[in-house]
């Protein structure tokens, strides 16, 4: 595979056409090389528009969603990130690259250590993985940006919470088929606003999914 074209038509199909503008972020995206950090039977999917399996029935973000995600937080080189949802370790790249330094956090130990190689052969050495159940307790904040890379049945107030003043959260809410991504902004001590941003559909963080109400 000619992983640069690839990457190129990344971009300009997927990414630049869901409203992603800001050069910075197109150029990393156009950059980074997202096939070092997908599982080697799905190397051919690296650049597709599409969720990537990973071990334990998770998944990588479709590119032009990171896009958005990515856009919509505007990290900049000061910033100290949240990542919630390790994964493959390609969206930690992205914003290690963006940001100050990033704390990441997966309930998975495999997915931790292997995320870790991935983002250290990227040549990054500001991140600090963790494994760690975000539902049930966060990295001590507070953070200027928060991504939650998996889909939460119900907004939990927590992640809000560990916002510094001005801080950004990006989560995805909802049930499928229909989730609504939303940026989060903290304004002052008890004060946030919501942004939707748009409609999607990707898998729920462990323990973030609803309850089921069967009973036997």
């Amino acid at each position: 595979m000619d992983t640069a074209f690839a990457r190129r038509q990344m971009v300009r199909q997927q990414v630049r056409t869901w409203d992603v503008f800001d050069p910075a972020i197109l150029a990393l995206l156009n950059e980074l090389d997202r096939d070092q950090f997908v599982p080697r039977e799905y190397a051919h999917l690296a650049y597709a528009d599409t969720e990537i399996p990973l071990p334990h029935g998770q998944a990588m973000m479709p590119p032009l969603v990171e896009g958005r995600l990515l856009q919509a937080l505007a990290v900049t080189a000061g910033d100290r990130v949240l990542e919630i949802g390790t994964g493959s370790g390609y969206l930690t790249a992205c914003l290690a690259r963006l940001a100050g330094s990033v704390v990441s956090v997966d309930i998975f130990d495999d997915l931790v250590d292997a995320a870790g190689r991935h983002v250290e052969h990227a040549g990054i050495d500001t991140v600090d993985l963790h494994t760690m159940d975000a539902m049930a307790e966060l990295p001590d904040g507070p953070f200027d940006a928060i991504a939650v890379t998996g889909s939460i049945a119900e907004f939990d107030q927590r992640f809000a919470d560990a916002l510094a003043p001005g801080g950004r959260l990006f989560v995805i809410v909802g049930d499928a088929p229909a989730m609504e991504a939303r940026l989060i902004r903290r304004s002052g001590d008890n004060e946030w606003t919501t942004e939707s941003l748009f409609e999607t559909c990707i898998s729920p963080l462990i323990n973030g999914g609803r309850e089921s109400t069967f009973s036997f």
